[in-house]
C-alpha cells in the first residue's frame, strides 16, 4: 500500500518504490486534478540525483500525459525549491518531484506540490494517496511512451533554473554579493544542488570550493542530511582551506546546514534564529514568524524583542506553509534546517537561505561564530541536539505506550506536556524535550534544547530512559 507521510511518499528503491507504484501515484495526481477541475492546467515534473530518478520522472510524465494533461519535464536534476518556483512561473496546477530528500541512498520518493509551489496539505495528500491505491488495485493507470507524448506536444522538456534565478534576483542582489571576496565551501552532498551556487556567483570574486559536487546515487560515506555528523568532511575542508564559511544542502537542496569559519557546526535552531535576525535587524523587515513545535524557543524571544507575532505548528513544512500564506509571514522554519521566506514560494529553500546567510555576514561584517555570539547577546545562550533511534518491527507501538506525563526531567520541573505531535515536555527553565516518530523514516527522534550542552545531554538521556532505549 502506498502511504504518504510528512512530505509525500517515500520508500526503498526496488522494494516498494517501483515503476508500478510511481505510475499509480501519478494517476492519483491526475484523478485529484480532475476532482478539483484543474486538469486543464499543466503539471511540472523534476527529479534529484538518486538512482533512476530521471526514469521515475519520465514514468510519471508518461502517465500524466496519457490522461491529456500537459507536462513540463525538467531537462536535468533540479533542487526542489527551483522546481517549486517553476510551478508558479508556469501557472501550473501543481508539480511532482522525484526525491527522497535527506533519506539514505536506497530510498526514493514522490513529492506533490500544489499550485503555490508548497508541499501538498494533508487533505490533498490523502486524496492522492487514496486515488493512487485505487488505481493500483483497479488497474486503471494510463500510460503513453515518452516519445509519443513529446511528439503530441503533451510532454515538453524545460530548464527551470533561469526563471528561478531571475526571481531570486528580486529578493537579493547576488550580483553585488558575488563581488565580495569570500571563500566559501559548498557541500552539495551529491545532491540536486550541485553547481547552483557556482552558477549564481559566476563572474564574481567569490572563491567557491565544491565538495561532493558530482552525482553519485550511492551517497558514499554519508547520508545527504546537513547535520553535524554528516558534515565532518565539510568542517575539515573549511579549516584546511581557511574558508569564511561552509554551506551544505541536503539531497534536494531545500534544507541547509552551516559550518562556521572554525569548522564548527551551527545547529539549525541557531541558523533559523540568525535568518530571522537578518530579516528583522539588518533588512528592517517586519511580519509574523512561523515555527514548527520542535524549532527553537529563541524565535519567541526575537518575536518579543522586535514586536512581531510568532505562530507554532505541528512538525512538517506542509503545516508551516499554509500558515505562512495566511499570515503573510516574514519567515517560517523548522528544526530540520528548512526555512521559507516571504516573497518566495511558501516552501523551504536551501539556496535562498544560503544567500541570505552570506548577506548577513557581509552586511554585519561578522564571521559566523561572531554572529552566533551576537544572537546570544540578544536572546541568551541556547544549545540543541537530537538522537535518532531506528525502529524494528512493531517497536514503535511499544515505545509509544511508555510515554506520558512526568513531574521532573533532568532535575527540572515539567511545567507543560504538549501531545499534539509526539510528546513535548516544557520545563520551568525554558528548556524542552520532544519525543516523536518520524513521518519520513522508521525512526523515533529525541530532541532537546537548553541553556547549556550539559543540560541538553541530560535531557537526551532522560528521553532515552523514558523510551527505554
Amino acid at each position: 500500500m502506498i502511504t504518504f507521510g510528512t512530505d509525500g511518499w517515500r520508500a526503498i528503491i526496488a522494494d516498494d518504490f517501483t515503476f508500478t507504484n510511481v505510475r499509480a501515484c501519478a494517476q492519483g495526481v491526475v484523478e485529484y486534478l480532475k476532482q478539483v477541475q484543474q486538469s486543464s492546467k499543466p503539471v511540472v515534473i523534476g527529479y534529484d540525483t538518486r538512482f533512476a530518478s530521471e526514469d521515475f520522472a519520465a514514468a510519471t510524465a508518461e502517465v500524466i500525459a496519457a490522461n491529456g494533461i500537459k507536462v513540463y519535464l525538467s531537462s536535468h536534476t533540479v533542487p526542489t525549491p527551483v522546481l517549486s518556483y517553476a510551478i508558479v512561473a508556469l501557472k501550473a496546477a501543481g508539480g511532482v518531484v522525484i526525491t527522497a530528500s535527506h533519506n539514505p541512498g536506497k530510498w526514493n520518493g514522490f513529492k506533490y506540490k500544489d499550485s503555490t509551489g508548497a508541499s501538498a496539505p494533508g487533505d490533498i495528500a490523502e486524496k492522492i494517496q487514496h486515488n493512487a491505491n485505487h488505481a493500483l488495485s483497479a488497474g486503471t493507470v494510463k500510460r503513453i511512451p515518452l516519445d509519443a507524448g513529446r511528439n503530441d506536444g503533451l510532454i515538453e522538456y524545460f530548464d527551470p533554473f533561469p526563471v528561478y534565478r531571475d526571481h531570486i534576483a528580486g529578493l537579493i542582489d547576488y550580483g553585488v554579493l558575488s563581488q565580495r571576496k569570500l571563500k566559501i565551501v559548498h557541500d552539495a552532498m551529491y545532491g540536486a544542488g550541485i553547481g547552483y551556487f557556482r552558477s549564481l556567483f559566476q563572474g564574481g570574486n567569490i572563491d567557491l570550493i565544491e565538495l561532493h559536487g558530482e552525482r553519485n546515487p550511492l551517497f558514499p560515506g554519508l547520508q545527504p542530511e546537513p547535520i553535524a555528523k554528516n558534515l565532518k568532511e565539510l568542517s575539515a575542508l573549511v579549516k584546511e582551506r581557511k574558508a569564511d564559511v561552509g554551506i551544505a544542502n541536503d539531497g534536494d537542496a531545500d534544507r541547509i546546514g552551516i559550518v562556521d569559519e572554525n569548522g564548527n557546526f551551527i545547529n539549525p535552531h541557531q541558523v533559523f534564529a540568525l535568518l530571522a535576525l537578518y530579516l528583522l535587524d539588518v533588512r528592517k523587515d517586519r511580519g509574523p514568524i512561523i515555527k514548527s513545535l520542535c524549532a527553537t524557543t529563541m524565535i519567541y524571544k526575537l518575536g518579543k524583542l522586535y514586536d512581531v507575532p510568532v505562530y507554532e505548528t505541528k512538525v512538517g513544512f506542509k503545516y508551516v506553509a499554509p500558515l505562512m500564506t495566511e499570515k503573510d509571514a516574514l519567515i517560517g522554519g523548522e528544526e530540520s534546517g528548512g526555512y521559507g521566506f516571504r516573497g518566495n514560494v511558501p516552501e523551504r529553500d536551501g539556496i535562498l537561505a544560503g544567500l541570505y546567510f552570506l548577506d548577513l555576514m557581509v552586511k554585519t561584517g561578522k564571521t559566523p561564530s561572531q554572529l552566533v555570539s551576537y544572537l546570544f547577546s540578544k536572546v541568551g545562550e541556547h544549545y540543541y541536539d537530537r538522537i535518532d533511534h531506528h525502529l524494528t518491527g512493531s517497536e514503535g507501538k511499544t515505545l509509544l505506550s511508555k510515554l506520558g506525563p512526568v513531574d521532573v526531567l533532568a532535575g527540572t520541573k515539567v511545567k507543560k506536556l504538549d501531545t499534539q505531535d509526539g510528546f513535548r515536555y516544557m520545563l520551568e527553565d525554558d528548556s524542552w524535550l520532544l519525543l516523536r516518530f518520524s513521518g519520513t523514516e522508521p525512526l523515533v527522534r529525541i530532541y532537546a534544547e537548553g541553556g547549556s550542552m550539559q543540560k541538553v545531554s541530560e535531557l537526551l538521556s532522560a528521553g532515552r530512559k523514558l523510551l527505554g532505549v
